[in-house]
């Protein structure tokens, strides 16, 4: 298993990782993908004393995360790093007219991605932002959305990050069920689609990951 013991996991993004933590605690995780992965890691590998941290703020975008970059992130001296931005980046676009251009996009990340290298010894884990087509009128956020996935995939190949493919992952899960089996409204996921993240999180820093007979 790649996460090391007494690792510091730190959880970043908006209301996808937020997904109702309490503010007042900062060892809440929240209820969705965070708490799950924390979670599992802590049953199978209890002796590691792994710390996990939720910073996901509901409605941020990547300029919001490089505001409060140093208090969230790297004053918190984390040995992973895990991101999910952008669907805001996108969403403000089509309901109030606040889009972030795609070169903003790119240099805002880029500049996340940077202080992480230049001022902590993290891993970096980085998940694309995703939607899924529960209703039609979703279907020309395409136009901005595609070009930022495309973005954060270069991106994870400049830094070399670890990378989790959520947008194919639920285009593939919406085969097996309705769309918003997954994301009710396309965008929050679902307790079935935050599992869904959980486990390729999982897969992406263990590729055979299973129970084993003797947690360590």
């Amino acid at each position: 298993m790649l996460i090391e013991p007494h690792a510091r996991v730190l959880f970043q993004g908006d209301s996808i990782t937020d997904c109702d933590r309490n503010r007042n605690d900062d060892n809440n995780l929240g209820s969705g993908y965070p708490a799950m992965i924390a979670a599992w890691l802590s049953a199978l590998y209890p002796c590691r004393n792994i710390t996990f941290l939720n910073r996901g703020i509901s409605g941020h975008r990547v300029k919001d995360l490089l505001a409060r970059w140093k208090t969230d992130c790297l004053d918190l001296q984390p040995t992973w790093v895990s991101i999910l931005i952008g669907i805001n980046d996108v969403w403000r676009r089509y309901d109030c007219n606040d889009p972030t251009s795609l070169q903003d996009f790119v240099a805002g990340y880029r500049e996340l991605l940077r202080q992480i290298r230049a001022a902590t010894k993290a891993h970096i884990i980085l998940c694309e932002p995703f939607l899924l087509p529960v209703h039609p009128t979703l279907d020309r956020w395409r136009e901005d959305l595609d070009p930022k996935i495309g973005a954060v995939r270069a991106l994870a190949r400049e830094f070399h990050t670890y990378y989790v493919p959520l947008d194919g992952l639920f285009a593939a899960a919406s085969a097996r069920r309705e769309p918003a089996f997954w994301a009710a409204d396309g965008v929050h996921p679902t307790p079935a689609g935050h599992a869904l993240i959980a486990q390729a999180w999982l897969r992406t820093i263990q590729a055979h990951f299973c129970l084993p007979a003797h947690p360590h």
